[in-house]
């Protein structure tokens, strides 16, 4: 049951991937992501990493892949005019892309297995404890001030993307919400007798 599932997930996963960039209509392209992730994700929890699977769902379908969906279905984006622009890169884009493959294909073709890899994966986490719980401790206990560190750096990174895009421009109306608050409802509204035919 587990190999019918692996190559269910597999060939799903790529599948996905494959109708994610031949897509013509964006809207099914994104539905294609997700499809690949959530079959990454249960490739994951063959793995025995269910924690991992769990992020890719949470964060990236839940988050990523449906933000991309609700951008894409609301933007009036001309998809027509922009590939238009796209193929005139095509030959640039073909050799980069025959550069890479060239990379891998000479990496995976060298590439040999140490001695005794696998008992030293083995030997890093304890099979009693779950993965989840493995990793907690890893993240929590040995690395616990690296982890803190990484969340400081984040937010530090994202309060300066928040202060350099905040720009105060003249020509664009902003709600001074102070000023609605602190407004005398005496001098607010002024009532006036409009009489029948006279008009304002």
């Amino acid at each position: 049951m587990s190999v019918f599932a692996f190559y269910l997930f597999a060939i799903s996963t790529i599948a996905g991937g494959l109708f994610t960039v031949i897509s013509r209509h964006p809207v099914h392209s994104v539905l294609w992501l997700i499809l690949a992730f959530l079959s990454s994700a249960g490739l994951f929890v063959l793995l025995g990493a269910e924690f991992v699977a769990m992020l890719l769902i949470i964060v990236y379908v839940g988050a990523v892949a449906v933000l991309f969906l609700f951008v894409v279905m609301m933007l009036d984006v001309d998809f027509a005019e922009l590939k238009a622009e796209m193929a005139k890169y095509m030959p640039l884009a073909l050799l980069i892309g025959l550069v890479l493959l060239m990379q891998m294909t000479i990496a995976f073709g060298a590439w040999q297995s140490a001695e005794g890899a696998e008992g030293l994966r083995a030997q890093v986490i304890n099979p009693e404890v779950q993965n989840t719980a493995a990793l907690g401790l890893v993240l929590y206990d040995q690395y616990f001030l690296l982890f803190q560190l990484a969340g400081l750096i984040l937010l530090v990174a994202m309060i300066g993307a928040i202060v350099l895009t905040l720009r105060h421009r003249s020509d664009v109306k902003r709600q001074n919400v102070l000023a609605q608050m602190y407004r005398d409802p005496a001098k607010a509204m002024e009532l006036r007798d409009v009489k029948p035919g006279q008009g304002l």
